[in-house]
């Protein structure tokens, strides 16, 4: 098995539905199950939507404010969206706000971004939604916005979509965030994964489909002059949680295979546990293992 460090991450989802009584789940999982992942978990995810996927009239919780909450109540966790869509908020307000929680948080943000993909949501906020090659180039240009913006004290960009001048954004943060990006796309997605990535962050079909597309984001990587090897893979699985040594078993094996081929980031999304009893299994007959 590959030597790389696994990172394991709890995705709490943010939306409450017929499942949750109509209650967003993040805020029962805050008072139930997230004291116990501050204890067993690297990171903690939080979804980048506006309202429900079932119903508009679903709750969910707007994406920086519950991290920022969620940053204050659990002080060992690694903060990641899963993921922001760049759309939803201007460059330099998203690198502002991403170096202000690095600085609050003691440095345990990571920028998980994207192109976004839900059009009716940007339709009713009303916000543009171009193709995606234009998504995915403003994605780019947001990207050297939020580095310069968090490493220089008054920069400056220009560029196809966006513009800066000056836009100073003290404190600095003295670690700068990784970037983690999601995409899946071979012509224009992960490309860019390879030029500016810190984290891949995509959706394999099955292994032969995963070596294809790591092997574009390591060509991608290699043309912009950067170590492919310095870009992680990460996936989400969405399972619930195991029960039986069985079941653990079962997923041991998921994840170890997929381990097998480079993916060192696991995002767990394991819906709308009661008890953080079977967290305590997964530790135990899972992660440990691994």
């Amino acid at each position: 098995m590959t030597s790389k460090h696994i990172q394991f991450g709890w995705l709490s989802p943010v939306i409450g539905n017929r499942f949750s009584e109509h209650k967003p789940i993040v805020v029962y999982q805050a008072e139930h199950i997230l004291p116990t992942v501050n204890d067993v978990f690297d990171s903690l995810w939080i979804a980048d939507h506006f309202y429900g996927m079932d119903a508009k009239t679903d709750p969910f919780m707007e994406a920086w404010t519950t991290i920022t909450w969620l940053a204050a109540k659990f002080p060992d966790l690694m903060l990641c969206h899963h993921v922001l869509g760049h759309g939803y908020r201007p460059p330099a307000l998203t690198a502002k706000m991403a170096a202000t929680l690095q600085v609050l948080s003691g440095n345990r943000f990571m920028l998980g971004i994207g192109a976004g993909w839900r059009g009716d949501e940007y339709e009713a906020y009303g916000y543009d939604f171009p193709n995606p090659s234009v998504r995915f180039a403003e994605l780019e240009e947001v990207v050297q916005i939020c580095r310069l913006m968090w490493t220089e004290e008054e920069p400056s960009f220009s560029g196809t979509y966006f513009a800066i001048s000056g836009a100073s954004a003290p404190p600095l943060p003295d670690v700068v965030p990784p970037i983690c990006i999601g995409a899946n796309g071979e012509k224009v997605g992960l490309p860019l994964v390879g030029r500016v990535a810190d984290i891949w962050h995509g959706s394999p079909n099955d292994k032969a489909d995963w070596v294809h597309k790591r092997a574009i984001v390591e060509r991608a990587a290699h043309s912009a002059g950067r170590d492919p090897a310095a870009i992680s893979s990460g996936v989400t699985i969405e399972v619930p949680l195991p029960e039986t040594d069985a079941e653990s078993a079962e997923l041991l094996d998921r994840i170890g295979g997929q381990h097998e081929l480079g993916i060192t980031h696991f995002v767990m999304d394991f819906g709308h546990p009661l008890s953080p009893e079977p967290i305590h299994r997964f530790a135990e007959q899972v992660m440990a293992a691994l």
